[in-house]
């Protein structure tokens, strides 16, 4: 009897655009399925994140192994789904060959942007939400441009990131089941 393999599925959006949410909506309405988050892990990557930005953002230049060896544990596992909540959908080299399918949420910026500042300001000053909003400004933004131009087209779904998170998992499922 052969054993069923896991389907992998990448969702992908800027930072604040709903990965993490979405991720977690698919594990509860997926039976046997695991979330694997890229924020998980400590991985080794650019040591100047500006530079890396102004470089076009090559997500080669991140050694995911880590990830990797999880992704490889639980293709083992008896699962139906390996979710993982991934910023570079195919454009990873090495992790290309494991995903099934990749989702990219398309959240508009300046919502992914008041996201961010809601989730990582709450107990911060207002000084460092001003630095934070002209970072963006003068670097962040090219970032989330390069996703946009380079993650977006190369997904299999593109979902409207200002749908509710119901009818953005729903739509997912659609698809993948």
């Amino acid at each position: 009897m052969n054993k069923k393999i896991p389907k992998v599925i990448a969702i992908a959006a800027v930072s604040g655009g709903g990965k993490t949410t979405i991720a977690a909506g698919l594990k509860t309405k997926l039976d046997h399925s695991e979330v694997l988050s890229f924020d998980a892990y400590d991985f080794d990557g650019p040591d100047n994140m500006v530079e890396w930005i102004e470089n076009g953002c090559n997500p080669g230049e991140w050694d995911l192994t880590p990830l990797i060896q999880d992704i490889k544990t639980l293709m083992s596992e008896p699962l139906d789904y390996i979710i993982l909540d991934f910023p570079f959908a195919y454009l990873h080299n090495e992790t290309r060959d494991f995903i099934d399918y990749a989702v990219f949420i398309d959240t508009p910026l300046d919502i992914a942007l008041a996201r961010r500042i809601i989730r990582d300001y709450q107990d911060r000053s207002s000084k460092e939400i001003l630095v934070d909003l002209e970072n963006y400004m003068l670097r962040g933004k090219a970032g989330y441009s390069s996703m946009l131009n380079s993650v977006k087209p190369n997904s299999d779904l593109i979902v409207d990131g200002t749908l509710s998170k119901s009818k953005i998992v729903n739509c997912i499922i659609s698809k993948i089941t």
